[in-house]
């Protein structure tokens, strides 16, 4: 199969779309000229009318979205930066989520939020660095965090398809990695995780680019006779049940490796459902693995020193194999 950058195959995504649904349309910042890459040369292929750039005021176009949902368009909205979803949140929690509700199902929502976060660049600080997904999945939205450039697609496609609001999070520290992409629409359905790598050791739960990083770890590992059962729960919200009570009962000890907060954040969410419904498959306790719970800091060595980094997790994982004499099982 072909290779695509990440970044690449949401654009292939969008365009396919685009081309199929004259309802789809693209608003956000800068997006004719595409700083990103994600929304590069749409606007000459569909013109200003279904790729708008939109004034500095998110609360402003992510309402706009939800009006145009309503009557029975579907809106793709980009955000320069996933914090800017703070400035847009009664839009999003109060009107978006709740309008269906509020109305008796008598309107839809269909919107898709594209947020290029999970993962940061060093030195951004705090208004740029946040991850908003616990937020809106505390809101009951929809969240989807592709870990490689087919899923990137493929969820994509699912996004824009739901008939309701979807936050899709494209992970920046990805959006220049390669992998294979169909060249048809294929969906990835919401709500269907997926095992990345078979082990027998100790299952990793991990999130969007820390995918990669786990992958990076089992390998060095292996060396060591620890053998990583990784699984990517793809969509946050709805979870994946059924995949991550057979991805925990694989080895009965699991390390939780996300990207947001500790506190109130997916992995105690993912840890408490493991503790609730699975208890009698663990063999230790669950180990989380994620962000202080403080602003990000300025100082790019600052900033290094509280977020989740693939050292963290193989010294993780090595503290538990030596505890339960683990080594590879065959």
């Amino acid at each position: 199969m072909r290779q695509l950058r990440y970044a690449q195959a949401i654009n292939e995504g969008l365009r396919q779309l685009m081309a199929d649904d004259p309802d789809i349309f693209v608003v956000g910042e800068d997006i004719r000229h595409s700083l990103r890459g994600l929304t590069r040369g749409l606007a000459a292929e569909f013109g200003h009318d279904r790729v708008v750039d939109m004034p500095i005021s998110e609360a402003a176009f992510t309402g706009l979205a939800t009006g145009a949902a309503m009557s029975g368009m579907r809106p793709v909205v980009e955000y320069q930066i996933g914090a800017l979803g703070f400035v847009a949140f009664d839009q999003l929690v109060d009107q978006a989520m709740k309008l269906p509700y509020m109305t008796g199902g008598q309107c839809t929502v269909p919107v898709t939020y594209i947020f290029p976060a999970s993962g940061f660049r060093s030195g951004l600080a705090g208004q740029h660095s946040d991850q908003l997904y616990p937020y809106l999945m505390h809101a009951g939205m929809k969240v989807v965090i592709p870990s490689n450039a087919g899923d990137a697609k493929g969820l994509l496609v699912a996004a824009i398809r739901s008939d309701d609001p979807v936050a899709y999070f494209a992970p920046a520290a990805l959006l220049a990695a390669r992998g294979p992409v169909p060249e048809d629409l294929v969906e990835v359905p919401l709500g269907k995780g997926a095992v990345v790598r078979e082990g027998s050791s100790v299952t990793v739960i991990a999130v969007g680019h820390l995918v990669a990083e786990t992958l990076r770890v089992a390998a060095d590992l292996e060396a060591e006779g620890i053998s990583l059962h990784v699984y990517d729960p793809r969509t946050l919200l709805p979870l994946d049940l059924e995949g991550l009570e057979a991805a925990v009962r694989k080895t009965g000890r699991v390390v939780v490796f996300d990207d947001s907060n500790l506190i109130c954040g997916f992995a105690g969410e993912v840890a408490a459902l493991i503790a609730e419904h699975w208890f009698d498959a663990l063999k230790g306790p669950v180990k989380r693995i994620g962000r202080a719970t403080v602003p990000v800091p300025f100082s790019p060595f600052l900033d290094k020193a509280i977020v989740p980094t693939g050292e963290t997790l193989k010294q993780v994982v090595l503290s538990m194999a030596h505890s339960a004499s683990l080594g590879a099982v065959a």
